[in-house]
């Protein structure tokens, strides 16, 4: 699996593991989340995407439980988690309203709480999961700067961050924010035009794209010619049409990196299809075109 170098410190695998509905599955068992973790590393899939949010605030326990039970595991993976959401969840039920905190207290105090669940002591890689229009962003920076400095995080960057969120943030900080994590599918191609992926493709920064199947709705009704040529496509390279969409990602040049979440060990074993899947020039046009509803001007 080929790997992507965020920092001369810091490389993530091209493919990335999402564990956003880890809290979700019937078997949160240490064994079974183990079994995912050696699937995708079988693979040389090496990174797992974690938030404190997921799982209502349960889902960095659960991986936490799985490591503790097989130690071994922490050393051949890289570790990305999110904070600054505040939902009515979980340790934060008493909230009055889902809100935002990208303050320094709340930063620091998310990143000890994150190193607790999953029982560590370093995060690879934080990043800020959304704007915030309260962020101060010299508070902010600062804190991120220290957490770098401290040596529990290694790496930092954000999350659905526009280019104007990411430069105001940039400005105040010492350390180079090393990542954008945004919504980029088939279905949500805007990135591509919007400036979103060329504001980092400038920079050498290397995007992380959540959502990459735009959640299955590639394969609704409405979409039946997209749907039928993701089909037509895979079968006639053998993989399914998912490993097809991921490798229309796969194939700009800006080096995103597909944040890949399933519960299934079988759907897991076959993220890496999306590897070798040979997609033309032509082949993504012809995808993109069925994704506009139209042909390019």
């Amino acid at each position: 699996m080929e790997k992507i170098a965020l920092s001369p410190e810091l490389s993530l695998s091209r493919l990335v593991y999402g564990m956003w509905r880890l809290g979700d599955d019937a078997d949160t068992s240490p064994h079974h989340v183990q079994a995912k973790v050696e699937a995708c590393l079988a693979q040389g899939i090496t990174t797992m995407d974690q938030a404190d949010i997921y799982g209502g605030y349960t889902a960095e326990a659960i991986f936490g439980a799985a490591l503790k039970a097989a130690p071994a595991l922490r050393d051949q993976i890289e570790i990305v988690t999110k904070c600054g959401i505040i939902a009515r969840l979980g340790r934060h039920a008493g909230a009055r309203v889902k809100h935002y905190d990208t303050g320094a207290a709340h930063i620091r105090a998310s990143v000890d709480a994150s190193l607790r669940a999953m029982g560590t002591d370093r995060i690879d890689l934080l990043l800020i999961h959304r704007p915030d229009p309260l962020m101060d962003p010299h508070a902010t920076g600062a804190a991120l700067d220290a957490l770098v400095a401290s040596g529990k995080v290694r790496g930092v960057g954000v999350s659905n961050f526009r280019p104007w969120d990411f430069a105001l943030l940039q400005a105040a900080m010492k350390t180079r924010l090393l990542t954008n994590q945004i919504e980029i599918s088939l279905r949500a191609h805007q990135p591509l035009t919007n400036g979103d992926i060329a504001f980092h493709q400038q920079r050498g920064q290397p995007l992380m794209a959540w959502s990459p199947l735009a959640g299955g709705s590639l394969l609704s009704g409405a979409d039946a010619p997209l749907r039928d040529l993701l089909h037509q496509t895979g079968a006639a390279q053998g993989v399914d049409w998912a490993a097809v969409a991921i490798a229309w990602l796969l194939r700009h040049p800006a080096r995103i990196l597909p944040v890949m979440g399933t519960n299934s060990l079988h759907r897991i074993a076959r993220l890496s299809d999306a590897m070798r899947v040979e997609m033309n020039r032509q082949t993504w046009f012809q995808l993109y075109t069925l994704s506009l509803v139209h042909e390019v001007a």
